[in-house]
């Protein structure tokens, strides 16, 4: 920075607090408003200790403005694409910082609550404690293969049907090797967690019921409910996050809409 220009600078800040038009400095012919110097500060969240280190920002800042004027002055630069990206830049802030405050205001931690309790049904599930005994199948096999499964998967129900225990019958048969090491307990199942036709059969059982052999995509099933169903309820803490984003889309869309419908868009041509 050569000796001139510095001394303008320090002028200009010296001369703060006694500018009667409100203005901190003129750079280039373009006045620089006390509120404009006072919003770039907030802006950049500057802390500004007393009246040097205000003047030292301004000098900064002075610098940067007296770069930027004589760029838009000279024609390295693409005139166009500057104004282009800078009104890009200009849509994206505002509309970004609109509904950062928007949404902020709109979806509160009080009607996130409100929304769990008002509709506390769509956070409870519906569980079983259920188990199986397999015999598996695949696309692969033939219909006499297939047929050859379901043939030793009625013989393992007939057992049952007589009175054997279903545990060890689950043993002796079941291809779900980890389950019918346990007697073919699966544990506590969600409903619409696990295939359809297998949480259609399971859930349609009453307690201590065993069902025909069914098939799956997984092969045929023997099902015994041995508990359930039971309403478990997700509490508020475990939930309110996806309350909040769902409550937030929602709020997003009906303001974009309500601009939509007070605005006017014409394409000419």
């Amino acid at each position: 920075m050569n000796f001139k220009y510095h001394a303008l600078l320090i002028a200009a800040a010296l001369s703060l607090s006694a500018c009667s038009n409100d203005n901190v400095a003129t750079v280039n012919g373009k006045d620089i408003s006390s509120e404009e110097f006072d919003a770039y500060i907030k802006f950049k969240r500057l802390a500004v200790k007393d009246e040097s280190r205000r003047k030292a920002i301004l000098t900064q800042y002075l610098d940067r403005e007296m770069m930027a004027t004589m760029i838009d002055k000279s024609s390295v630069l693409d005139a166009d694409l500057i104004k282009a990206e800078l009104n890009e830049f200009r849509k994206e802030m505002l509309i970004s910082r609109y509904f950062e405050k928007f949404l902020r205001d709109k979806i509160s931690e009080e009607s996130v609550k409100n929304y769990y309790t008002a509709n506390i049904k769509e956070f409870e599930d519906s569980k079983i404690h259920v188990a199986h005994i397999l015999f598996r199948t695949n696309s692969k096999m033939s219909d006499t293969e297939k047929k050859a499964k379901l043939t030793v998967a009625q013989e393992a129900y007939s057992k049952l049907k007589s009175g054997q225990d279903y545990a060890e019958v689950a043993k002796a048969y079941s291809e779900d090797k980890i389950s019918g090491k346990k007697g073919g307990d699966l544990g506590w199942l969600k409903k619409g967690a696990i295939d359809s036709t297998f949480s259609d059969k399971s859930f349609g059982l009453k307690k201590g019921d065993v069902s025909e052999p069914f098939e799956t995509v997984f092969g045929y099933h023997i099902v015994k409910l041995i508990d359930g169903p039971a309403v478990v309820k997700k509490s508020f803490e475990a939930v309110k996050g996806n309350i909040r984003y769902k409550l937030r889309n929602a709020a997003k869309a009906a303001e974009l809409k309500r601009m939509k419908d007070e605005s006017s868009i014409k394409i000419n041509g």
